[in-house]
This record gives structure tokens, sequence and C-alpha cells, in this order.
């Protein structure tokens, strides 16, 4: 107030507006809205400077809102102002549009001026806002920064931007933040998993806004998950919650967090160069501890001592296991009992009774799991390469899984198989590998001799196979007429001692004395 009576002593000695301007500092345009209130107040200058401050605001500004007594336009426009305020948030509509549609129906209206200053002020009383005291552990709340980091790779130069997650607890305003390769799904809900570790514990419930990578339909009252938030959510045992639509100020501690990120993490860090990933979110977690640890402006504790001291105790323990982050499509089985992974054009086999069925696959960064209605079905590891197969001989049918096996025939599969019923099994198996042009053509005589270890025993074959060591060639027709006849039961033939006949052409020892 000290201000505008300087301008009415200057006025009051005849001094232009100019050099009032000049000398209080004050726009033109200001000191003749002052001097403009003065005379209109229909006091003399130096009555108005022999008021105190509180009479002298009084008569300058009061209550600029005329009332119904005093102008019937005020009655109309006060009842119209709602409506206007809400038509103004549309797309394209503005005050001018406004007050032209507001004249046409009261052509004796207020001016443009008027009209805007008494929108204004309806506004303003419409956006005031309200503290809010949290409760410890109740929310964490979620956004990602509007502007993006960057590292670089150094063998190829190109720079890869990256994605700013901010997760904050509102009570005690402990902050994470974390650069992310983006906004999709899994990278979201990594960085959800990687915020709940670094804080140590579970809030009530966890709000972000209407993110596709959480939200699928969004809602002011019933917003629709995805299915891999929700199980998230059900994997740390607290409550998904969204904000509503276009409105930030239900996340306003995240908000803040934000500017704080900008301010104490993006600024220090701004000249240097990352060359990965790993490397930038060292220097992030490095300045973001800091900032947890630096006390609020003319206080001598940190957000790091209220969360320790009044937050840490309330939040629900972390689950024993971390959560693997899961995906969830549909798949239907095909005639080759196998189901597509679309993400990575890779099939993987189902029982082979579920052929032409619908099946749930849930899946991991580690493992693939299919589901016929709510029985879980196949488990497999996830592999990545595209455009091969996954199988198990369980879920083949018999002949497919026959084929299989003789698919999977080698020497030293038999000769395994040979080496386990004993030496003289294992030595007939080793002939019988060599008697073929191609080694193929051996394996249904060796499968064939290992049946009849499964009919007659180990131990009998075993001695089959020791009886037929004399015999110039081993087959199974030789083996199974051993069994047969039970002469694997008898002592082995004898093979008769060679010995030479004497005559004159031999020289013994003592030709060589």
């Amino acid at each position: 107030m000290h201000q505008i009576r300087q301008i009415f002593e200057l006025r009051q000695q005849q001094v232009g507006l100019r050099k009032i301007e000049r000398l209080t500092g004050f726009s033109r345009n200001t000191v003749r809205d002052y001097v403009r209130r003065a005379s209109s107040s229909g006091r003399s200058l130096p009555e108005l400077l022999s008021m105190d401050d509180t009479a002298l605001a009084g008569v300058l500004f009061g209550d600029e809102s005329p009332s119904a007594s005093q102008d019937p336009r005020w009655t109309d426009l006060e009842q119209r102002l709602p409506a206007l305020s809400r038509e103004l948030h549309k797309t394209g509509v503005t005050k001018w549009l406004l007050w032209e549609e507001y004249r046409g129906e009261q052509p004796q209206g207020y001016s443009y001026t008027q009209f805007s200053l008494y929108l204004r002020r309806f506004l303003q009383q419409q956006n005031a806002v309200m503290h809010l005291r949290h409760s410890p552990g109740e929310v964490m709340m979620v956004d990602f920064a509007g502007d993006r980091l960057r590292w670089i790779d150094p063998k190829t130069g190109e720079e890869h931007l990256c994605e700013v997650l901010v997760c904050t607890l509102p009570f005690s305003s402990l902050t994470y933040a974390e650069a992310l390769p983006s906004q999709k799904q899994e990278d979201f809900l990594r960085g959800i998993c990687n915020a709940l570790s670094y804080f140590g514990g579970v809030p009530l419930s966890i709000r972000c806004d209407n993110l596709r990578s959480a939200v699928t339909k969004s809602s002011r009252y019933e917003p629709v998950f995805t299915e891999a938030f929700e199980l998230l959510c059900a994997h740390y045992q607290t409550t998904p919650a969204a904000t509503r639509v276009a409105k930030p100020r239900d996340k306003a501690s995240v908000e803040n967090a934000v500017n704080k990120v900008y301010q104490r993490i993006y600024a220090p860090i701004r000249s240097e160069e990352f060359h990965a990933l790993s490397a930038l979110n060292a220097a992030i977690r490095k300045q973001l501890d800091r900032h947890n640890a630096l006390p609020f402006k003319g206080r001598n504790y940190s957000r790091r001592d209220i969360f320790e001291q009044e937050e840490r105790a309330i939040l629900r323990q972390l689950p024993p296991q971390s959560y693997q982050i899961q995906h969830v499509v549909w798949a239907k089985a095909q005639r080759n009992y196998h189901v597509i992974l679309g993400e990575d054009r890779h099939q993987y086999s189902v029982p082979f009774t579920l052929i032409g069925k619908t099946l749930k696959v849930v899946y991991t960064i580690d493992t693939v799991e299919i589901y016929h209605d709510l029985l879980r079905v196949a488990v497999h590891r996830r592999d990545a390469r595209q455009h091969t197969y996954t199988t198990l001989a369980d879920h083949m049918p018999a002949n497919h899984r026959h084929w299989q096996e003789r698919q999977g025939w080698t020497p030293d599969y038999f000769l395994n198989k040979a080496r386990q019923i004993g030496p003289a099994t294992l030595a007939a198996f080793e002939r019988i590998l060599k008697t073929k042009v191609f080694l193929e053509q051996t394996y249904n005589t060796c499968l064939g001799i290992l049946k009849l270890a499964n009919r007659y025993g180990n131990d009998r074959l075993e001695a089959a196979c020791r009886y037929a060591e004399a015999a110039p060639r081993i087959n199974y027709t030789l083996l199974n007429n051993i069994l047969l006849s039970n002469r694997d039961q008898a002592a082995a033939p004898q093979t008769p001692e060679q010995t030479t006949p004497l005559h004159d052409n031999l020289r013994g020892p003592s030709a060589y004395q």
C-alpha cells in the first residue's frame, strides 16, 4: 500500500504519468489503473491518503463483484459461470467465443473485459488446492518424467533415449528413479519391482496415471488394469490404483518428485556421457541417494530420516522371491501339437490330445507355462530362437514317440545299454555294429536283442552272448535260438586247440645257437 500511496502523492503534486512510471517503476497502465480507482471512489486524493491501509484497500478494491441490487446483469452472468467454465475446457473454445455467444443471448450484457474478469475470478475459486496429509505406507505414486535421458553405444555411436521412471512415497517423499529402455509393459513392471526393492517394503497400493502398460480402460470409478499389472500387485499383496483422466493433482506428490529429479539428478549429470544403460543408472542412483539424504529446506531432517523413523516399519514385507514379469497370450494348438509364442516365433509342445484347443500361455523371461481351462498342461524353459521347436516326448502320440526315439539312436546309445547288461553283451554289440556298411541297419538288430533282455532277463542274455562268442557272426536270430533252446544255461562250446605236427622242415631252438 505504501507504493500506491507514493503514486497518489506524486499525482497530487501534478506529476505526469510518464514521470510517475519512471520514479516508481510501475508500468504506465498500472499507474493509470490506480488513478482511475481513486477517481471512481468519489474521494479526493488527500482524503484517500489520510486513511489507514485497511480502509484505503477497501475503498480502492473492496468486493469488485457487483451485487444483484447494483447490477441485474450480474445475476444472469453468475448463473452462467459454472456452465461457461465447463465449456472453456472443451477443445477450441475460447473466452471470446463464449462472450460472443453470451452477448447473442444478452445484447445488453457485460463487455468483453468485464466478462473475462468475472469468468477468470470464478475459475480461480474453482482451482483452489488443498494440502493433503498422507498416512505412512499408504501408497506409492508412479510416473514417467517428461524429459528423457540418453546413453551412447561406444561401438556404433548410436544414441539410445531412455524413459525415466519416478516413484515416491508421499508421506516421507522418499523417491526412486531409474532409466528404462521404454515405457513398454515389461520395462515398466520391472521398474516397479526395482522401486519396491529400493524402498525395502510394499505399500497398501500403487497408483499410476492411465499408462497403457498398466491400464486397459480408464474410469473415474473402476479402471480396468492389465492382467500383468494385476499379477504383479497380487504377488506383492498390494492394490492397483489409477488417477482420473487429465487429473495430475491426483498424484501431485510424484509430479513434484519429477521436478526434483530434474533439479537434483538431470542437472548434475547433464555434462556426462554414458556408454551403457547400467552406467547411466549408476549415476542416477548416486544422485538419488544424495537427494534422499539431503535435509529439507529450513529443517534438520531428510526424506530418508522420515522414512526410516516413521514409514519403513509400516510397509509390508517383500515376498521371499522377486516377481517374475508375466505375459499372457492365447494360442491354438496346431495339428503338430505345438503352440506358437508370437513374440519369439518359437513353438512349444502340448499333449497331442489338445489339438485344436485354444490354450492360455503365461510366460516370463525364463519359463513358458501353458494352461487348458485351469489346469497347467505343459511347462517349458523359454527359448528365444525363432522358427524352432521345443518338444517333450510325453506330449507325442506313441508312433511319433517311437519315430523320435529312432531319430536319436546312435552307436553310443546301444553300447551304453549293452554295457549295463554285461561285458559279453557289450562285446556282441560291438561286433554287430561293425558288420553293416550302413550303421543304421544294425540298429534294429540291437533293438531286437534288447527286447530279448526284457523277455528273458539280463543274466540269460549275457550268458547267451558268452555262449555265442565262438560263432563267426552274431545276430538276433542266433541269440534268440540260443535262448529258446536254453543252450545259454549249458557250458559254452570250447574252441579246439590248434597244434602243428612235427616234421623235418621245422627248426627247433638248437638251430639258433
